[in-house]
Protein backbone atom coordinates (compact mmCIF):
# COMPACT_ATOMS: atom_id res chain seq x y z
CA UNK A 1 0.00 0.00 0.00
CA UNK A 2 2.74 1.96 1.01
CA UNK A 3 4.68 1.28 -2.22
CA UNK A 4 1.06 2.23 -4.27
CA UNK A 5 1.01 5.50 -2.43
CA UNK A 6 4.59 6.46 -3.08
CA UNK A 7 3.94 5.89 -6.86
CA UNK A 8 0.69 7.77 -7.07
CA UNK A 9 2.46 11.40 -7.19
CA UNK A 10 4.36 10.11 -10.05
CA UNK A 11 1.66 9.06 -11.95
CA UNK A 12 -0.27 12.24 -11.23
CA UNK A 13 2.80 13.93 -12.11
CA UNK A 14 3.36 12.12 -15.19
CA UNK A 15 -0.59 13.00 -16.09
CA UNK A 16 0.27 16.90 -15.63
CA UNK A 17 3.09 17.12 -17.78
CA UNK A 18 1.64 15.08 -20.58
CA UNK A 19 -1.54 17.78 -20.25
CA UNK A 20 0.99 20.75 -20.03
CA UNK A 21 2.62 19.35 -22.94
CA UNK A 22 -0.17 18.79 -24.97
CA UNK A 23 -1.51 23.02 -24.39
CA UNK A 24 2.03 23.57 -25.09
CA UNK A 25 1.55 21.81 -29.02
CA UNK A 26 -1.80 23.42 -29.15
CA UNK A 27 -0.69 26.80 -28.59
CA UNK A 28 2.38 26.40 -30.90
CA UNK A 29 0.36 25.19 -33.42
CA UNK A 30 -2.11 27.63 -32.73
CA UNK A 31 0.88 30.22 -32.81
CA UNK A 32 1.83 28.96 -36.31
CA UNK A 33 -1.59 28.67 -37.85
CA UNK A 34 -1.99 32.60 -36.65
CA UNK A 35 1.79 33.57 -38.31
CA UNK A 36 0.35 31.97 -41.57
CA UNK A 37 -2.36 33.66 -41.61
CA UNK A 38 -0.31 37.25 -40.50
CA UNK A 39 2.01 36.86 -43.57
CA UNK A 40 1.84 40.17 -45.10
CA UNK A 41 -0.01 40.31 -48.88
CA UNK A 42 1.64 40.79 -52.27
CA UNK A 43 1.32 44.72 -53.36
CA UNK A 44 -1.46 44.13 -56.27
CA UNK A 45 0.54 46.86 -58.62
CA UNK A 46 3.76 44.44 -58.62
CA UNK A 47 1.56 41.23 -59.07
CA UNK A 48 -0.03 43.63 -62.59
CA UNK A 49 4.07 44.48 -63.18
CA UNK A 50 5.14 41.03 -63.06
CA UNK A 51 2.19 39.84 -65.20
CA UNK A 52 2.83 42.49 -68.01
CA UNK A 53 6.12 41.55 -68.11
CA UNK A 54 5.81 38.03 -68.25
CA UNK A 55 3.33 38.68 -71.16
CA UNK A 56 5.78 40.67 -72.91
CA UNK A 57 8.42 38.25 -72.61
CA UNK A 58 6.38 35.42 -74.03
CA UNK A 59 5.60 37.63 -77.27
CA UNK A 60 7.76 37.07 -80.29
CA UNK A 61 10.48 39.43 -80.72
CA UNK A 62 9.27 42.60 -83.26
CA UNK A 63 11.39 43.51 -86.32
CA UNK A 64 11.85 46.90 -87.63
CA UNK A 65 12.16 46.74 -91.66
CA UNK A 66 14.82 47.94 -93.60
CA UNK A 67 13.74 51.05 -95.43
CA UNK A 68 13.29 50.57 -99.09
CA UNK A 69 15.59 52.48 -101.26
CA UNK A 70 14.82 55.38 -102.50
CA UNK A 71 14.46 55.70 -106.18
CA UNK A 72 16.13 58.24 -108.01
CA UNK A 73 15.23 58.99 -111.70
CA UNK A 74 17.70 57.35 -114.50
CA UNK A 75 19.80 59.97 -116.26
CA UNK A 76 18.16 61.40 -119.19
CA UNK A 77 20.85 60.54 -122.24
CA UNK A 78 22.24 63.15 -124.10
CA UNK A 79 24.65 63.59 -127.01
CA UNK A 80 27.53 65.51 -126.49
CA UNK A 81 27.60 65.96 -130.39
CA UNK A 82 26.48 69.22 -131.92
CA UNK A 83 27.10 70.76 -128.61
CA UNK A 84 29.50 73.34 -127.07
CA UNK A 85 29.97 73.88 -123.19
CA UNK A 86 32.19 76.35 -121.75
CA UNK A 87 32.46 79.75 -119.59
CA UNK A 88 29.45 78.56 -118.01
CA UNK A 89 27.01 78.01 -120.40
CA UNK A 90 26.48 75.48 -123.50
CA UNK A 91 25.18 76.07 -126.86
CA UNK A 92 23.92 73.89 -129.67
CA UNK A 93 25.39 74.12 -133.37
CA UNK A 94 25.88 71.86 -136.33
CA UNK A 95 27.42 68.61 -135.88
CA UNK A 96 30.14 69.35 -138.90
CA UNK A 97 31.03 72.78 -137.34
CA UNK A 98 32.66 73.62 -134.60
CA UNK A 99 33.06 76.42 -132.18
CA UNK A 100 36.53 78.14 -131.25
CA UNK A 101 37.05 81.29 -128.97
CA UNK A 102 37.73 83.93 -131.20
CA UNK A 103 39.37 86.32 -129.17
CA UNK A 104 42.36 83.96 -127.98
CA UNK A 105 42.90 83.59 -131.97
CA UNK A 106 43.54 87.13 -132.10
CA UNK A 107 45.38 87.53 -128.94
CA UNK A 108 46.20 84.42 -126.46
CA UNK A 109 46.60 86.76 -123.18
CA UNK A 110 42.94 88.49 -123.54
CA UNK A 111 40.87 85.25 -124.05
CA UNK A 112 36.77 84.57 -123.52
CA UNK A 113 35.87 85.16 -119.91
CA UNK A 114 32.31 84.39 -118.34
CA UNK A 115 31.96 88.02 -118.04
CA UNK A 116 32.42 88.81 -122.01
CA UNK A 117 33.36 86.55 -125.15
CA UNK A 118 33.38 85.83 -129.11
CA UNK A 119 32.94 82.41 -130.21
CA UNK A 120 33.44 81.55 -134.07
CA UNK A 121 32.40 78.53 -136.58
CA UNK A 122 32.69 78.38 -139.85
CA UNK A 123 32.28 76.00 -142.52
CA UNK A 124 33.35 76.94 -146.03
CA UNK A 125 32.22 78.14 -148.58
CA UNK A 126 28.96 78.05 -146.50
CA UNK A 127 28.06 79.00 -143.42
CA UNK A 128 29.43 81.51 -140.63
CA UNK A 129 28.34 81.26 -137.33
CA UNK A 130 29.50 83.97 -134.22
CA UNK A 131 27.94 84.02 -130.17
CA UNK A 132 29.18 86.62 -128.08
CA UNK A 133 28.28 87.79 -124.58
CA UNK A 134 28.63 89.69 -121.97
CA UNK A 135 27.96 90.28 -117.89
CA UNK A 136 25.36 93.06 -118.02
CA UNK A 137 23.38 92.84 -114.14
CA UNK A 138 19.81 93.97 -114.41
CA UNK A 139 19.38 94.25 -118.20
CA UNK A 140 16.15 93.05 -119.37
CA UNK A 141 15.83 94.55 -123.03
CA UNK A 142 19.06 92.34 -125.10
CA UNK A 143 18.45 94.69 -128.45
CA UNK A 144 21.65 96.20 -127.81
CA UNK A 145 24.31 93.05 -127.98
CA UNK A 146 21.94 92.24 -130.93
CA UNK A 147 22.90 96.05 -132.82
CA UNK A 148 26.46 95.21 -131.49
CA UNK A 149 26.31 92.14 -133.44
CA UNK A 150 25.29 93.04 -136.46
CA UNK A 151 27.17 94.80 -139.36
CA UNK A 152 26.27 98.27 -139.70
CA UNK A 153 28.57 98.00 -143.28
CA UNK A 154 27.38 94.87 -144.45
CA UNK A 155 24.18 93.21 -142.32
CA UNK A 156 20.64 94.49 -143.12
CA UNK A 157 17.62 93.59 -141.45
CA UNK A 158 15.05 92.16 -143.35
CA UNK A 159 11.41 91.54 -141.65
CA UNK A 160 10.27 92.31 -138.20
CA UNK A 161 11.60 91.38 -134.86
CA UNK A 162 10.45 88.80 -133.50
CA UNK A 163 10.42 88.90 -129.63
CA UNK A 164 9.32 85.74 -127.36
CA UNK A 165 9.79 84.16 -123.86
CA UNK A 166 11.63 81.19 -124.17
CA UNK A 167 12.35 79.27 -121.04
CA UNK A 168 12.75 82.55 -118.91
CA UNK A 169 14.44 83.90 -121.46
CA UNK A 170 13.62 87.34 -123.33
CA UNK A 171 14.41 86.42 -126.80
CA UNK A 172 14.55 88.61 -130.08
CA UNK A 173 14.97 87.26 -133.37
CA UNK A 174 15.23 89.29 -136.91
CA UNK A 175 16.27 87.79 -140.09
CA UNK A 176 19.32 89.58 -142.07
CA UNK A 177 20.62 89.67 -145.46
CA UNK A 178 24.39 90.57 -146.26
CA UNK A 179 26.55 91.29 -148.63
CA UNK A 180 29.94 89.81 -146.42
CA UNK A 181 30.82 87.06 -148.95
CA UNK A 182 28.14 86.24 -152.16
CA UNK A 183 28.40 82.51 -150.76
CA UNK A 184 26.58 83.57 -147.94
CA UNK A 185 24.02 86.67 -148.64
CA UNK A 186 21.09 85.73 -146.33
CA UNK A 187 21.29 85.04 -142.30
CA UNK A 188 19.35 86.13 -138.97
CA UNK A 189 20.37 87.28 -135.51
CA UNK A 190 19.50 86.83 -132.64
CA UNK A 191 19.67 88.01 -128.97
CA UNK A 192 18.35 87.12 -125.42
CA UNK A 193 19.12 86.95 -121.71
CA UNK A 194 20.44 84.61 -118.97
CA UNK A 195 20.92 85.12 -115.57
CA UNK A 196 23.24 87.92 -115.66
CA UNK A 197 24.51 87.89 -119.13
CA UNK A 198 23.55 89.04 -122.28
CA UNK A 199 24.23 86.99 -125.56
CA UNK A 200 24.36 87.22 -129.10
CA UNK A 201 23.82 85.07 -132.31
CA UNK A 202 24.35 85.31 -136.34
CA UNK A 203 24.59 83.20 -138.66
CA UNK A 204 25.53 84.17 -142.04
CA UNK A 205 23.83 80.76 -144.77
CA UNK A 206 23.69 80.25 -148.89
CA UNK A 207 19.59 80.37 -147.83
CA UNK A 208 17.32 82.46 -146.08
CA UNK A 209 15.17 79.05 -144.96
CA UNK A 210 17.88 77.53 -143.41
CA UNK A 211 18.83 80.71 -140.45
CA UNK A 212 15.64 80.35 -138.57
CA UNK A 213 15.68 76.36 -137.42
CA UNK A 214 19.95 76.62 -136.93
CA UNK A 215 19.01 79.10 -134.22
CA UNK A 216 16.06 77.33 -132.64
CA UNK A 217 18.64 74.46 -132.73
CA UNK A 218 21.06 76.75 -131.00
CA UNK A 219 18.33 77.40 -128.35
CA UNK A 220 16.73 74.55 -127.70
CA UNK A 221 20.29 73.55 -126.47
CA UNK A 222 21.38 76.64 -124.69
CA UNK A 223 21.57 76.55 -120.80
CA UNK A 224 23.59 78.83 -118.61
CA UNK A 225 24.90 79.38 -114.78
Amino acid sequence: MAQGYNSLPWAVKGIGYNYRMRRVMILLSAVLTGCTFLQPTQDPNLLIQQAVAGTLAAQPPTFTPAPLPTPYPSPTPMTLAGLFCEYQFCIGHPVSMAFYDHLAAQNPLTPSTYANGFLAAYQLPGMLINVIWLQAPGTADPQFLLDTLLDDQADTRTGSLDVKLVRGMNVMYTPITTTISPDVPFGGAAAWTCGDRVFAWKVYAPNAESAGPLFEEALARFTCN
